[in-house]
């Protein structure tokens, strides 16, 4: 993987914990988006650690440039800021998961080694944030709702349970089949809907209102 960050000392900080795992590996670090572009094509990491707010390209940009060929890095985004347009517009772009800064070094670890294996993962201060914005209205994509057509009815009842926050275990508890059977139809939906992972999966419900956010209690 790759650490990106203007801060020299955050970076480093970023790549000894990696390091010191046995199955993970750092094979650079760049301080800008525009540098973290070049690394990832000269490269080839499996996962960029992504800061948001960096001089020159930021990691928004850097992250859409990175993931658009469809077969590139998966992108985690680190940041210490949590409003709400930089969540959306990082998954937007293609980030397959977003956490904040002070997060746990142990939590840090557990949400490389999801992205890397192919799934998504939102803090959860990160997620009640990104679901009130959906409240309150987010932008709705052109388009999409047509593709939910190329869906069978069990892969959009899946769609909507994965959107709900459920593993596919307890999915699978719920419609009365194997994990391996819910797994089938998730990477089905993905498919078929043109998506990464989960995370963007329950992004696209949103967005075209399969979904529908429960009321929020302000604390």
């Amino acid at each position: 993987m790759i650490v990106v960050d203007d801060q020299a000392v955050v970076r480093a900080g970023f790549a000894a914990i990696v390091d010191a795992e046995p199955d993970l590996t750092v094979v650079g670090e760049a301080g800008d988006g525009a540098g973290a572009v070049s690394l990832a094509a000269a490269e080839a990491p499996d996962l960029v650690l992504m800061d948001i707010r960096m001089p020159g390209m930021d990691g928004l940009t850097a992250t859409r440039l990175i993931t658009t060929p469809g077969n590139g890095p998966r992108v985690l985004v680190l940041t210490t800021f949590d409003l709400d347009e930089y969540v959306y517009e990082a998954l937007r772009a293609g980030a397959s998961g977003f956490l904040l800064k002070d997060a746990r070094p142990e939590d840090l670890l557990t949400a490389i080694r999801v992205v890397a294996a192919g799934d998504g993962i939102l803090a959860p201060a990160v997620t009640g944030r990104l679901i009130h914005t959906f409240a309150q209205g987010a932008p709705r994509v052109p388009g999409t709702s047509g593709a939910l057509g190329r869906l069978t009815p069990r892969e959009r009842e899946v769609l909507l349970k994965v959107a709900s926050g459920l593993t596919n275990a307890e999915i699978g508890a719920e419609l009365g089949v194997t994990t391996g059977t819910v797994k089938t139809h998730v990477n089905g939906l993905l498919s078929k809907l043109g998506l990464r992972d989960r995370v963007q999966a329950t992004i696209l419900a949103y967005e075209i209102g399969l979904i529908r956010p429960r009321a929020s209690r302000e604390s």
